[in-house]
């Protein structure tokens, strides 16, 4: 019988595929509307979907673990005791799992003493027993002992579950050198961490694969470890015991005894009505179509629907794409936008910039080669400069590349990875193919990067640009009325600032910055010495476990917060210590650590000046889940303001060559302005409106004196009381923070809240709000979800609180920055000034002025950042001058 004319038996790992979709997917990103997290599931089902679809399986079954404990971990206790708890977002999701599976007539198996990895191996050989072509899914690497000409493994990549690696015998010899059988007397010898299997000391894959090449098995090695010399022989003489032990764990079983006969693994029509019901609580739309036409297509309904009734419920095929320029694109251009209506685009990038340009239409794709230079562009240029709307995904990017190109661009409505962002906060895609998946649950063919011959051809531009249409689609019918309004009005514009800023940069003093890194390498050095003689010898003062030795074993210093690997050395545990238990050393090593992480601030910012002198940062519209913009690459954002060398460092931030001086903008106590508003306080509006000090004020009714009595430890307490607050902070936090007692921090939150009763009534009423809700509202309307609130699972139950108290303020804050910017960059355009903003950072922007702009610049700045909200309170603006960043300081 040929490979063709055999039955094929499909069998899959459960447990692992659906921690490896878990961790693929964010997941915040997938909540049903009871708060039950369903990542891993969609993850599995999806790919479940592709299996069916491309190997068209007779016959199924999954195979899932009880628990972790089987006859491995009675010989061997500490057998996957290094793995940690199973998150709780996880363990609800695989009771959900086995039920969708069983709606769809997919046999589950599980036995009490045994892994799942026993079943596989039991059913591939009962399978090639019997006649059948046997294709196993898994992630575990046990499984390539089960390889063999008539069982292939099909293992995911580290992209998740979306793609899998086939693992036929000559894949398995091409990757690893060795015959298939012979997997497990190589993991045994280099040994497993995640199943806690420790091995040979210094023995990695190729020593382990030459062994076994010469001596087969690792019985066979032990027998001739004297043979091999040098310290892995002896390492091997001393331990051969793990290898042994290994190699008996790792050995999967044939013939256990399982309920299910091959036959009865045949696959089976879906029950229709019970797949409905469990993906509507799943609410897994997308999913279902793409099941009942693959069902309808293969014959695999129960008879309640046929493939007409859902033959269009699936993957729609992408339009041939043409190739168009000159008149012919002029044409379509004015057809495709008539009415107003959108075009995708999606530009082809190379190392010179742009190469081609992917537009499509609602039924229509055409891919545009680019030439730079080329003159007859003209009806290309003139639609990217116009109104006419335009979706994108991840806009700015392209926005810069086309800057470079010379294009001006206008019209962007829609940017499907922003709209994915404000929908689920903190989980925007990372690509294109990765939201083609989330939102339409469909597979966009990429080319495996680690291929230096791709196996698939790349996608035209002109189809991505038809996905991102199909995607924004999708989305919007999602959208809820606030989110679009802060999606259009707010982030959408941002695009093209923010691009302008990436683009404009920040001049640099170098010379300042090489000194800094010679005076701190010398202070750094100069720390190390000190504490070596401290000790009496060198070490690592960046090893935490020669910390560990000096610290609590040389210097007998009480132990810090218990760790996986010994106790904790990390800023916060070694500070407690040194405060409660002082020692040179310690103190030493605190300095030494400021001082490196100054450095390699320092060094950091050398590397990233360009040849025009200047760093060009990169911003995260999508980088938080307050709604903050995030600074990368580098991160302008990590520079301490409130030491000297901080400040130096910000002296390196200078204006550029034709311009006179920096301008810096700073809202003063923004956070604190936002609460009295939201809060409806009328103590805390009070102190605002009459423009007095606040934490003085604060602290005059807190502590019942006037405010001229109020003294500079009152005014922490009550500064820190406030911030705290808005951060979810609890009297113990307090106490730790201020170094007080406990009762104090309790007692001083009590006096605060019988003086500031609305901030504590607001606070409660955010978070039981939230919990109604499923999230929390910005000023602007900006969502955040937090279906934790709801949670069994107490830590994360009171993380969620912590969050849901502060993100109305913070994401507030965040919209009337973002705010403040488009009023300032639209004024500074329509007042034809040639100013720069060049840098924004928490909540200060920085600006380089050009001659004679500086009157008209502050005011610009002054009246749209006091004017981006209309609150109870001012939003009072500092502003300040100076040749550089520390210099125009406030």
């Amino acid at each position: 019988m040929s490979d063709s004319e055999k039955p094929t038996l499909l069998v899959i790992d459960g447990h692992s595929l659906a921690f490896r979709a878990f961790y693929a997917l964010p997941v915040d990103s997938f909540v049903n509307r009871e708060g039950q997290h369903t990542n891993a599931i969609h993850g599995f089902i999806a790919m479940f979907i592709n299996l069916l679809q491309q190997q068209k399986p007779t016959h199924i079954a999954v195979a899932f673990d009880i628990s972790r404990y089987s006859f491995r971990t009675r010989e061997y206790p500490e057998y996957k005791g290094t793995r940690g708890e199973t998150p709780s977002e996880f363990a609800g999701q695989v009771p959900l799992l086995e039920e969708a599976l069983h709606a769809m007539n997919v046999t589950t198996i599980a036995k009490e003493d045994y892994e799942a990895d026993d079943i596989l191996a039991t059913l591939a050989r009962r399978g090639v027993d019997e006649g059948y072509r046997v294709l196993l899914v898994s992630g575990d690497r046990d499984t390539i002992q089960l390889v063999n000409d008539d069982v292939t493994l099909l293992y995911p990549n580290v992209r998740g579950v979306s793609e899998l690696k086939v693992y036929d015998p000559a894949a398995v010899r091409e990757k690893y050198g060795i015959e298939p059988h012979q997997y497990p007397e190589i993991a045994a010898l280099v040994g497993e961490t995640s199943d806690n299997l420790i091995g040979i000391d210094k023995v990695g894959e190729k020593t382990a694969v030459k062994w076994v090449q010469k001596y087969g098995t690792v019985a066979n090695i032990v027998e001739h470890a004297d043979e091999i010399t040098g310290v892995v022989g002896q390492n091997l003489r001393d331990q051969k015991e793990n290898a042994l032990r290994n190699r008996r764990l790792n050995q999967l079983l044939d013939d256990v005894e399982l309920p299910v006969a091959l036959d009865d693994l045949e696959r089976k029509p879906l029950n229709e009505n019970a797949v409905r019901d469990i993906f509507a609580r799943l609410q897994f739309k997308t999913l279902l179509d793409r099941l009942m036409k693959t069902a309808a297509e293969e014959g695999m309904l129960d008879g309640a629907a046929s493939a007409v009734e859902v033959g269009d419920a699936g993957a729609v095929s992408a339009p041939a794409v043409r190739t168009m320029v000159d008149e012919e694109l002029a044409n379509w251009l004015s057809r495709a936008s008539a009415d107003g209506a959108a075009v995708a685009v999606q530009l082809e990038l190379g190392p010179a910039g742009i190469t081609g340009f992917g537009l499509a239409a609602a039924d229509d794709t055409v891919y545009v080669p680019w030439v730079a230079g080329r003159k007859d562009y003209e009806a290309l240029e003139q639609w990217l400069a116009s109104s006419a709307p335009k979706y994108f995904f991840h806009a700015k990017p392209q926005f810069k590349a086309l800057s470079r190109a010379g294009f001006v661009v206008d019209g962007l409505a829609f940017d499907t990875r922003i709209a994915s962002w404000l929908v689920k906060p903190g989980a925007a895609p990372q690509s294109l193919a990765e939201q083609v998946y989330e939102v339409l649950g469909e597979t966009l063919p990429v080319s495996d990067p680690n291929q230096l011959v791709p196996i698939n051809d790349a996608v035209s531009p002109a189809t991505e640009a038809w996905y991102i249409r199909r995607v924004a689609e999708g989305q919007m019918i999602a959208l809820d009325d606030g989110t679009r309004a802060v999606l259009d009005d707010i982030e959408l514009p941002l695009v093209a600032v923010l691009a302008e800023m990436e683009l404009t940069g920040v001049a640099m003093d170098s010379e300042v910055l090489a000194r800094l890194r010679g005076e701190l390498t010398d202070k750094a050095n100069d720390y190390a010495a000190q504490a070596y003689a401290q000790i009496g010898h060198e070490i690592n003062l960046g090893s935490p476990k020669q910390l560990q030795q000096v610290l609590f074993e040389e210097l007998g210093m009480p132990k810090t917060r218990a760790t996986k690997t010994g106790y904790s050395t990390d800023a916060g545990s070694l500070a407690d210590l040194q405060e409660k238990n002082p020692h040179p050393f310690l103190g030493l090593l605190l300095q030494h650590r400021d001082a490196t992480k100054l450095k390699q601030i320092v060094e950091t910012l050398e590397r990233s000046v360009e040849g025009d002198g200047r760093i060009h940062t990169t911003y995260d519209q999508t980088g938080t889940s307050t709604g903050r913009i995030s600074s990368n690459d580098p991160n302008l954002q990590n520079i301490p303001i409130r030491t000297e060398e901080g400040r130096e460092i910000r002296s390196a931030f200078r204006h550029g060559d034709g311009f006179e001086t920096l301008l810096t903008a700073d809202y003063s106590q923004i956070e604190m302005r936002i609460m009295a508003h939201l809060s409806e306080d009328p103590g805390l509006i009070e102190a605002f409106n009459a423009g007095e000090d606040l934490h003085r004020f604060v602290g005059a009714r807190v502590f019942g004196v006037d405010p001229s009595e109020v003294t500079s430890a009152m005014r922490t307490k009550v500064k820190a009381m406030s911030y705290g607050l808005a951060y979810g902070l609890s009297a113990f936090g307090l106490s730790k923070q201020l170094r007080i007692e406990t009762s104090e921090a309790r007692q001083l939150m009590t006096d605060y809240f019988e003086r500031f009763g609305a901030v504590r009534d607001y606070l409660r009423n955010v978070v039981e709000q939230a919990r109604v809700d499923g999230f929390t509202e910005t000023i602007f309307g900006r969502r955040r979800p937090f279906a934790d609130l709801t949670s069994t699972n107490r830590v994360l139950r009171e993380n969620a609180e912590r969050q849901a108290l502060n993100a109305p303020i913070q994401g507030s804050a965040a919209d009337i920055m973002k705010v403040a910017m488009l009023g300032i960059a639209g004024d500074m355009i329509d007042q034809s000034l040639e100013s720069h903003m060049l840098l924004q950072v928490h909540d200060e922007l920085i600006f380089e002025v050009a001659p004679g702009e500086w009157d008209a610049l502050e005011a610009i700045v002054r009246a749209r950042m006091a004017g981006a909200a209309d609150l109870r309170v001012p939003l009072d603006v500092q502003v300040g001058r100076g040749s550089n960043w520390d210099a125009a300081a406030h």
